[in-house]
């Protein structure tokens, strides 16, 4: 039985092969590790492309896939399942397992697999499949690869779109600008684009990474109560949140239930937290944290708000951005706040050392911009002592002085497609 589902699993892959498929940003990275006998670690949000991106990697080489989606899956052991992978791929030079953190004790599996030489790509839905598990028992001997929905630059190329700095025409930067709007409303998730479906798909698929990823795999016994927090949390992104409210607002048991609520959602890659910066871990720890959504296609559709808010919706944005970019290259994100009420909405620190801040502000012209988003970077650039400052607006590019700070402003579109251009440091 275990033999004919993954041979016809091997079937579907061979049909989605021959599908259309973008060309993912995290394939470059990941391809260069792919022959080295280390275990490769692909996650994110249920849906974003993990197994795609496998594929198109995969494509052309020898390769073994289980996808453990599958209940029959869930309860064999590892001589059955390595009997059924020979009996279907003989002994392929990479095995792919998919969704592995369904299988009961996988990362025993993982390190059984290693020791017998098998060269290892597997993906997940769960953020706790690199934080405690994996590290328990494969100490140093993984890489971490987080995959997001499109970023903007993808979903230019799945429009057929090739970006270009600048843009020809002002017609052109129109289209751009043009896409970039599209982009916002309706998000990244591959197959909601690829396939034009509508934002039915899009609630289907935030109740299944509730129940399947959230409410069975940890258990909960209320699962009303942390789909009506997800429901909160996605609909007010970019918005600050304090666990004492939410318990509030929706009339929750307990802060303790609370902030378990909302692990449990960031470990299934919904929503991230981003903290206040400051100098006391204390402090961190005490201070309200801002809520993004993995999605803004995702938050749209569930949102019940009438009008769209192009600045949080920007902000958010900026943040998936960062977020991206910041796992990379290790540095740690915050947002800022004084006692004033002065805010900046990003904190990049490198180390100890504040690297940048990044205010974002739905403003088309100079006239535009509000005096406090600049008053605000000047005061965190005085207290974090960091004198890179970067304003992100709709559509408008130039440089501000105040007081003896210099404030370059990007619009975004431009900065999430040449951001290492735009920025001066």
């Amino acid at each position: 039985m275990i033999p004919e589902i993954l041979a016809r699993q091997r079937e579907e892959i061979s049909r989605l092969l021959d599908s259309k498929l973008v060309p993912r940003e995290l394939a470059i990275p990941l391809a260069r590790e792919l022959g080295k006998p280390i275990c490769k670690v692909v996650t994110g949000v249920r849906r974003s492309g993990k197994s795609f991106l496998s594929f198109m990697l995969l494509k052309d080489k020898d390769f073994g896939y289980v996808n453990f989606d599958e209940r029959e899956l869930l309860r064999i052991d590892l001589d059955t399942l390595l009997g059924a992978v020979s009996e279907v791929y003989g002994r392929p030079e990479i095995l792919l397992l998919d969704e592995i953190q369904n299988v009961d004790g996988w990362e025993l599996w993982v390190n059984s697999l290693q020791r017998l030489g098998y060269n290892l790509l597997i993906t997940g839905s769960n953020a706790r499949l690199l934080s405690k598990e994996l590290a328990t028992h494969l100490t140093g001997r993984y890489l971490e690869f987080e995959v997001f929905p499109f970023s903007f630059r993808e979903f230019l190329s799945f429009k057929g779109e090739v970006p270009e700095e600048p843009p020809r025409s002002l017609e052109r930067r129109g289209a751009v600008n043009r896409a970039l709007r599209e982009y916002l409303e309706r998000g990244g998730f591959p197959e909601y684009l690829v396939k034009e479906l509508s934002a039915s798909y899009l609630q289907t698929l935030l109740s299944s990474i509730i129940y399947k990823d959230v409410v069975r795999r940890y258990r909960v016994k209320a699962p009303q109560e942390i789909e009506e927090l997800a429901l909160h949390l996605l609909s007010n992104f970019s918005a600050e949140y304090t666990f004492n409210k939410l318990k509030n607002l929706l009339g929750l048991r307990s802060v303790v239930t609370v902030k378990k609520y909302v692990r449990y959602l960031e470990e299934a890659f919904l929503m991230f937290s981003l903290p206040r910066y400051s100098r006391k871990t204390k402090e961190i720890i005490k201070a309200p944290r801002k809520a993004y959504s993995v999605d803004l296609g995702l938050s749209n559709a569930v949102s019940p708000r009438l009008t769209k808010d192009m600045g949080r919706m920007m902000e958010n944005c900026v943040f998936l951005h960062l977020r991206r970019k910041g796992l990379r290259e290790g540095v740690q994100l915050f947002y800022w706040r004084d006692h004033q009420q002065r805010e900046v909405d990003f904190v990049v620190r490198r180390g100890t050392a504040v690297e940048r801040l990044v205010q974002v502000t739905y403003a088309s012209g100079r006239d535009e911009i509000d005096k406090r988003e600049v008053e605000a970077l000047r005061r965190a650039s005085d207290d974090l002592r960091c004198k890179r400052l970067c304003l992100i607006t709709w559509d408008y590019a130039g440089e501000i002085r105040s007081r003896g700070r210099r404030i370059t402003c990007v619009p975004l579109w431009k900065w999430l497609l040449f951001e290492e251009r735009c920025e001066s440091g």
